[in-house]
């Protein structure tokens, strides 16, 4: 069995027998971790750094966690809201007055965080460098007009989700979403996770390996619909090389240009699952967290071409909330349990050319230290 390193509660056996399991097949480098009551119970590691498995996956490692970070801006949101600077029922346009153009005056702050907004592409960029120009993408994303009519339908906002929560938070507070994290969130509860990477941390940077049989050119894509067709995709197409590039990590794309690991994502999206605090720190309020797991919308997503719950910021599945990344990476919450699992890797899977369940396993493993 892989060497696995680092903390398990004994309750919690079954996630270090999980991580070792996926290791041993089809994992390279990975990290697991379970935060109950805001406390970590499970922080564990394994594998390696590189595709040629010489270097080791280290306690500090990072790696881009692609769409996992739509929960921390999703959270940057929601702490903006309980400190009453936000109001999530507010038109967009309150806050960022150039939105309003094309017919968007009724879009809400809940729609932008729903994925019910209209605005599933971005119009403009065609490629991955202009994804780095912040004023041009929001300029452009501001005079864009909605594909439905905003609240009525849901689809799911890949990189446009992050340009309209950070612009909101960055009318509100004059800076990128990623310094509002770093600062508002990240720093006050030691979370090693970032948005936008400056350079003293591109040592502990892992570059994310692309699916068996497939290169660094592989790109990410909506998923085909229940009759295998595709949804129409305009928009920039997004490769593993640009994923692993250092201009990505330097960027703001608070959608998906997340860097963390298990710890760090677990960490802070624990605040959510423990009524507003982990380790002692208090982000938000009990009341300020609900919205993380309060329906903003159920029906069928017409880009992910599945049915889909969608809360403020977050998908939502039964009693538990969260996302994930391309490739693999994933948290989920439970409020109940004020449980937090958390599951990042290194090793991609194309989802169409086999099944990905290595994340749900750690989630099911965590469980049953819960009975």
């Amino acid at each position: 069995m892989t060497d696995i390193r680092g903390f398990c509660d004994q309750r919690f056996g079954a996630v270090r027998e999980a991580l070792a399991a996926s290791l041993a097949k089809e994992d390279v480098g990975a990290s697991a971790a379970v935060y109950l009551d805001g406390e970590p119970v499970v922080d564990i590691w394994g594998g390696y750094a590189d595709a040629d498995r010489s270097v080791s996956w280290e306690r500090d490692t990072l790696t881009g966690v692609n769409s996992t970070t739509k929960n921390m801006t999703a959270l940057c949101a929601l702490v903006l809201a309980d400190r009453g600077e936000l109001d999530l029922s507010a038109p967009v346009a309150a806050y960022w007055p150039e939105f309003a153009a094309a017919g968007k005056e009724n879009v809400l702050v809940r729609h932008a965080l729903s994925h019910t907004a209209g605005l599933p592409d971005l119009s403009g960029p065609t490629a991955v460098e202009e994804l780095y120009d912040w004023e041009g993408v929001t300029t452009g994303l501001a005079a864009q007009a909605p594909e439905w009519e905003p609240g009525t339908a849901a689809g799911y906002h890949a990189l446009t989700f992050g340009f309209l929560v950070g612009e909101i938070v960055r009318r509100i507070t004059g800076r990128s979403l990623g310094e509002y994290f770093a600062e508002e969130v990240a720093k006050p509860l030691g979370a090693d996770f970032h948005i936008g990477v400056s350079a003293e941390h591109d040592h502990r940077v892992v570059p994310l390996i692309p699916p068996p049989t497939l290169t660094d050119e592989y790109t990410a894509s909506a998923p085909p619909g229940p009759d295998g067709a595709r949804r129409e995709h305009t928009g920039v197409a997004i490769r593993v090389k640009d994923a692993n590039s250092v201009a990505w990590r330097r960027a703001q794309i608070p959608a998906v240009n997340g860097f963390g690991n298990a710890r760090s994502v677990g960490l802070v999206q624990s605040v959510l699952a423990n009524r507003g605090s982990a380790g002692g720190v208090r982000l938000l309020s009990p009341q300020g967290c609900e919205p993380a797991w309060q329906e903003v919308f159920h029906g069928d997503d017409r880009v992910l071409r599945t049915p889909m719950s969608w809360t403020a910021g977050f998908g939502r599945f039964g009693n538990t909330f969260g996302w994930g990344g391309w490739g693999g990476s994933l948290v989920v919450s439970d409020p109940g349990s004020r449980m937090t699992v958390a599951y990042v890797m290194n090793q991609m899977i194309d989802r169409d050319q086999q099944e990905d369940n290595r994340g749900m396993e750690i989630v099911m493993a965590a469980y049953g230290g819960l009975h």
